[in-house]
């Protein structure tokens, strides 16, 4: 990348890339995202659900919306599902 100064002068900035880096990253993202867009939908949060998947913020709006924005509907679904059903024997 190529800046020029006021005084006309050219400046060069180059940044390092690093193919583990951008893989770490790139979980990182993938979990947080994950784990985020699913409690946005199971709270009927379409919004929320729309911005997350068009929106890359490594992660930091979904734990942004994790913290502090999912629905609570979401999370008594989520422990409901984590629930095994039991039943009755037949008699």
């Amino acid at each position: 990348m190529h800046a020029f100064l006021a005084s006309g002068h050219q400046i060069t900035v180059t940044i390092p890339f690093s193919p583990v880096l951008l893989a770490v990253a790139a979980l990182w993202t993938l979990a947080w995202k994950g784990f985020a867009l699913w409690y946005a939908a199971r709270g009927e949060q379409k919004g929320w659900f729309v911005v997350m998947l068009v929106v890359n913020t490594l992660g930091i709006l979904e734990i942004i919306y994790l913290i502090w924005f999912r629905s609570a509907e979401a999370d008594h679904d989520a422990s409901d599902d984590a629930q095994p059903e039991h039943s009755s024997p037949a008699a």
